[in-house]
């Protein structure tokens, strides 16, 4: 077995993603490896939030399959998956009485016993999480007390304590300022090459992709390019992401630029 293969975590082919038969998006092919970031780009309403909820289980798939660690995502009941996939979709949280800490150690979940009692190695990857967030002061709040971009903070930490190999954020930069939004992509990068966990999130931040991205889907409705952003621009994919009435796509900075 190649070393490609040995490394491939996330693998989908030939995917159509909707609701019932209403297909929102088709012909989706790609493969992620262990350590990647990647992101999944796209206009308003081309079914870049559906792709993930269908990676992530939360909707089941039209034709096509998805594999992870080269077995479809069906042939694992919900128990499995959710040691191997966690997601932070970008609907309102039910929880929000709970405290930061009593979310954060929901992300444990699938590894306690019955009791839902915490072990030390559980304690333990919380801290990390807690730590590598900066979570700290917010511990005891009420997770309703935080601002939209604290509670995003603390949804992205609970997906790192359930220490899952694939990791699916829904525009996790939404509510952040453009600081913050760099500073929990590049963690994102950070922790997906230091830890080898595959991180793949949906976001309206091209420009911002671009720079941090290992792979970059492009979800277009046509040919759903996929590849590493160097050779995306290269090959032109992002000049027609848009239409080019106002914004053009300049190769030289590597940015959308606005018509004047």
């Amino acid at each position: 077995m190649s070393n490609s293969k040995l490394n491939s975590i996330l693998q989908v082919t030939d995917l159509s993603i909707g609701y019932d038969d209403n297909i929102i998006a088709s012909s989706i092919t790609f493969e992620l490896k262990k350590g990647e970031l990647a992101a999944i780009v796209g206009i308003n309403g081309i079914g870049k939030s559906t792709l993930l909820r269908t990676l992530g289980n939360f909707q089941p798939k039209i034709s096509g399959s998805v594999k992870i660690e080269g077995k479809d995502l069906k042939a694992y009941n919900e128990l499995q998956i959710a040691s191997k996939i966690s997601v932070v979709l970008t609907e309102a949280i039910a929880s929000k009485n709970l405290s930061v800490y009593e979310l954060l150690a929901l992300g444990r979940q699938p590894y306690t016993n019955w009791l839902g009692k915490l072990a030390d190695e559980d304690i333990s990857i919380i801290n990390n999480s807690i730590n590598l967030l900066k979570l700290e002061p917010f511990l005891d709040k009420k997770c309703f007390q935080l601002s939209d971009g604290q509670l995003q903070r603390v949804l992205i930490a609970r997906a790192l304590i359930q220490d899952t190999d694939v990791i699916l954020l829904d525009e996790p930069t939404t509510h952040l300022d453009l600081y913050h939004k760099v500073q929990i992509l590049k963690l994102l990068k950070s922790i997906a090459h230091e830890t080898n966990k595959t991180i793949l999130f949906t976001s309206h931040e091209i420009d911002l992709a671009i720079q941090l991205c290992d792979k970059i889907l492009i979800l277009d409705g046509l040919n759903n390019v996929f590849n590493e952003p160097t050779k995306l621009i290269e090959n032109k994919n992002f000049d027609t992401l848009f239409p080019t009435d106002m914004i053009f796509f300049d190769t030289n900075t590597s940015s959308f630029k606005i018509k004047k």
